[in-house]
């Protein structure tokens, strides 16, 4: 394994010249894509631009996307939903949600470059972001062992906001205030794992993404919103939105590892922890490694497994193509082996996104040099062996990633220089 790792980690030193990765593929989701679903947006601040103005009644948006699986059909994916508007303060009218997407990729043979909705079991297409395309997460078990937003007869317990959505009490949907979930895996059992930034939690809910068990803590990590910082049982030592942006599933579905999005507090700087999490015992193994972060870099975006040692993660910064500042975007393959626990991570660049070749402009924007400069890029997935997924998270109804409106979602279908394998 380790031969093979070093062979494919020259092959991509080789292959990695200017634009080596190709754009094959590119959609667009507009930024005004909703869903049926509470009124949301109740507590959110409008963007600057004075467009999409909240509350958006009887509508959820399709869109903040943090997470994506493959989905049931060729070019159908399911996205997971963050926490709605950002902070914990302003998304409880936010219900959160997956949403099943079909794309019709923009290529050099034709394509609309558009995307649809689909049906969450089987893939095929929708009219509608209706019930049949998503999964709406809940405790209606009641596993989560503190009040939520589905227990209060208003939001935030407070009788001056206005009463919390019937139907969130009712089938006691999980929101924006109880959670920010930030990734989401597929076990072999059907089950989805979800992590989370408030705790940071692990969620296990089933099929139809309902909590099975009470929600999972990182033991000693403690986020600012994490239930025991307060109940003023622990103080945090983890930044806001900095828990689990990052979760894998290895490739023998046997391990789940955890990738913080921050430093936790007393670790050396630009340091994130990656943790091992074993899904027959359904507990933390107490193995432990490091991600260090790019000098230009300041946050992770995504983390998916190509086996059980590799890993692709996406890092970042903050900077936009109108927020000044050089924005930073790429993709590294992470590699495990012959790394001891609690070791550094092995890194390697896979992927610029500030860098693609685009020979045929697919995005029309009269350049062959493709650029993804949205502040928050966090989705990858591995499509096959030399093809990866990725996609942005457009932060509705805010933006300023390429112009000083709110942000579309894009879709990049990427063709790598050598395969993933090895082969």
């Amino acid at each position: 394994m380790k031969i093979r790792t070093c062979a494919w980690a020259a092959a991509m030193l080789l292959a990695c010249g200017a634009q080596a990765q190709t754009l094959t593929g590119w959609a667009l989701m507009p930024a005004a894509t909703f869903a049926d679903g509470p009124t949301s947006g109740q507590f959110a601040a409008p963007n600057p631009y004075g467009t999409y103005l909240p509350p958006y009644l009887g509508q959820q948006p399709v869109q903040g996307f943090s997470g994506v699986l493959p989905g049931p059909r060729r070019n159908s994916f399911l996205f997971l939903v963050d926490n709605g508007f950002g902070a914990r303060a302003n998304s409880a009218d936010a219900v959160l949600r997956a949403y099943t997407l079909k794309i019709d990729w923009k290529t050099a043979r034709g394509g609309s470059g558009s995307v649809s909705p689909a049906d969450l079991a089987s893939g095929r297409p929708r009219d509608a972001f209706d019930a049949s395309t998503r999964l709406s997460f809940n405790d209606a078990q009641h596993q989560v062992p503190w009040a939520i937003q589905a227990d209060f007869e208003h939001y935030y317990n407070d009788p001056a906001k206005p009463a919390v959505d019937a139907t969130v009490r009712e089938r006691r949907l999980l929101t924006g205030a109880d959670f920010d979930i930030e990734s989401i895996r597929r076990d072999s059992h059907g089950n989805y794992w979800l992590g989370d930034e408030f705790g940071p939690y692990l969620l296990k809910t089933d099929a139809q993404g309902t909590l099975l068990r009470a929600p999972i803590p990182l033991p000693g990590v403690y986020a600012p919103e994490n239930n025991d910082v307060l109940s003023g049982h622990a103080s945090a030592n983890l930044p806001a939105s900095g828990g689990f942006e990052g979760l894998a599933l290895n490739a023998s579905g046997t391990q789940l590892y955890t990738l913080l999005e921050k430093t936790v507090a007393g670790d050396a700087a630009k340091t994130l922890r990656i943790d091992q999490f074993d899904l027959a015992t359904e507990a933390y193994t107490g193995v432990r490694y490091h991600y260090v972060l790019e000098a230009a870099g300041t946050n992770i975006g995504d983390m998916v497994a190509i086996d059980d040692q590799r890993f692709i993660v996406i890092e970042r910064n903050g900077a936009t193509a109108t927020s000044g500042g050089t924005p930073f975007k790429k993709l590294f393959l992470v590699d495990l082996a012959g790394v001891a626990p609690g070791g550094v991570v092995q890194k390697t660049e896979l992927v610029d996104l500030m860098n693609l070749a685009d020979p045929h402009d697919l995005n029309g924007d009269g350049s062959q040099v493709f650029t993804l400069p949205y502040v928050t890029i966090e989705n990858v997935t591995v499509i096959d062996e030399r093809t990866l997924l990725v996609a942005n998270d457009n932060n509705f109804p805010y933006g300023g990633g390429r112009a000083l409106t709110a942000d579309d979602t894009e879709f990049l279908r990427i063709r790598l220089p050598v395969s993933l394998t090895g082969h």
